[in-house]
């Protein structure tokens, strides 16, 4: 009964959206280190650059995922850095706050990508470069 439970969710067309729409513009980051602490920590949810694994096709896991991509993406999309900054939003929360209380990577998207998890060294460094990298790239894409 289970594995018959499992082969019908699979039919469920929800949770199969894995698109990355193009890369429309990135910031100014204060430097290359920033750049790749973000993309290591914090893209696959807040770019249009996802690395989307195989579990993501699988339900009803690629139900969380998607939506987990989604909502990140709406919060803050590094891949669409002039629509944030045109809408008056700053990264000094996202910075501050989210990264600096731990609560981003979420603990659930670490289990499966440890490669994410920041050493107290790297999350300082992220912190102190993305608040640069807002501070310096206010009107300014790549």
């Amino acid at each position: 009964m289970v594995l018959v439970t499992f082969l019908a969710l699979q039919a469920v067309p929800r949770g199969r959206d894995h698109s990355n729409p193009a890369v429309h513009s990135e910031p100014v980051w204060a430097d290359a280190r920033t750049r790749e602490l973000a993309a290591r920590a914090c893209f696959d949810c807040h770019s249009n650059e996802t690395d989307w694994p195989w579990y993501s096709y699988v339900a009803p896991v690629s139900w969380i995922v998607e939506d987990d991509v989604k909502r990140g993406r709406e919060i803050l999309n590094f891949s669409e850095w002039e629509r944030i900054v045109r809408s008056g939003h700053t990264l000094e929360p996202f910075a501050v706050v989210v990264l600096g209380d731990r609560s981003m990577p979420p603990p659930n998207y670490l289990a499966m990508h440890p490669e994410a998890r920041l050493s107290e060294t790297e999350r300082d460094e992220l912190v102190e470069g993305l608040q640069r990298t807002m501070s310096n790239s206010t009107g300014q894409f790549e």
